[in-house]
């Protein structure tokens, strides 16, 4: 007879025993120690220039000092004693809107520039690429040089093509001899140094959009201008904000181009900026108390112009 008991159920397996989690291991002091020496020469080489500079604008540091007299302390008495110079804030005002204009200016022209590189023949990129590179890696001193030739009032190319279209009142027009004309001759050339950087940056960034993205924005019926506003300008915001930061850094801080224009005739005190003021206070009268006092404050205004600047770029990091 067939046995009615019911089959008896296999035994229940154990239960699975929790897997261990791994701990994750911190990455430890290795990458700690492989900055150290990188730090070490930070230090070295920009730590101890702004100690001394710090140290010397609170001295009574001049001439005699140079040989072997002991700088004596006085306190914040050169600080009060520059900025209460008139000089000292024309200069400031005249810096910073020479600063603005040339940063905005080379910034607007590499981006025009990119976009040119982009839309054309491989072949014109070429040829705008290799012109952009040799304006980049002329020696600073050989392109002001070629500058003043250019702008020369009796014999240069600049006039007597003003002159062939018409404008007779530039026959031997002085460009550097008034502050408005010299400060375009100088804006001319600092941007002429430094839109390339900003152009190939641009169009490096540029490359990266993706042609998806442009072409369905082309099939719902964006044109070219709300392209570049809405989809192009975004993308490449970041490396907008970058170059412009630093051509905001490298125009305030610009020396060696007004002072070989202002070796042409220039009245100096009329187109000194910051740099040329501190190398007139230093080299000029020996007051390298003061001009270290002026360094400060430089350094000083260009944490406070860029500070919103690098504030955006880390909230886009975070």
């Amino acid at each position: 007879m067939p046995s009615t008991e019911a089959p008896t159920a296999p035994p229940a397996a154990p239960p699975a025993r929790p897997t261990p989690r791994r701990r994750r291991r911190g990455p430890g002091a290795a990458p700690y120690v492989l900055i150290v020496p990188a730090l070490a020469v930070l230090l070295a080489g920009l730590g101890y220039p702004l100690f001394w500079q710090a140290v010397t604008s609170l001295q009574e540091f001049g001439l005699a000092q140079q040989f072997g007299q002991p700088p004596t302390f006085v306190g914040l008495d050169n600080y009060a004693r520059i900025f209460s110079d008139e000089r000292l804030w024309a200069v400031v005002v005249r810096s910073i809107l020479f600063c603005l204009v040339n940063a905005f200016a080379t910034v607007g022209i590499g981006v025009l520039l990119a976009l040119l590189m982009k839309a054309v023949h491989p072949a014109i990129r070429i040829v705008l690429q290799i012109g952009l590179l040799l304006a980049w890696a002329m020696p600073m001193v050989a392109a002001v040089t070629v500058w003043k030739w250019l702008f020369d009032w009796r014999t240069g190319v600049i006039n007597w093509v003003l002159v062939q279209m018409g404008f007779d009142r530039y026959e031997g027009h002085t460009w550097l001899a008034q502050p408005l004309s010299f400060f375009f001759v100088a804006t001319v050339i600092i941007v002429w140094m430094s839109v390339p950087f900003v152009a190939l940056s641009v169009y490096a960034a540029l490359t990266q959009v993706s042609d998806e993205v442009l072409e369905a924005a082309r099939i719902d019926g964006a044109g070219p201008t709300r392209i570049f506003w809405h989809i192009t300008l975004p993308l490449v915001r970041p490396v907008l904000s970058i170059v412009l930061l630093l051509q905001i850094i490298w125009d305030l801080r610009v020396f060696a181009q007004i002072r070989l224009l202002q070796d042409a005739g220039a009245p100096v005190s009329e187109t000194n900026l910051l740099g040329n003021f501190i190398f007139e206070l230093g080299i000029g009268r020996q007051d390298f108390a003061g001009a270290a006092a002026v360094s400060i404050f430089v350094l000083a205004l260009t944490v406070l112009i860029s500070w919103p600047y690098v504030r955006n770029l880390l909230k886009e990091d975070a």
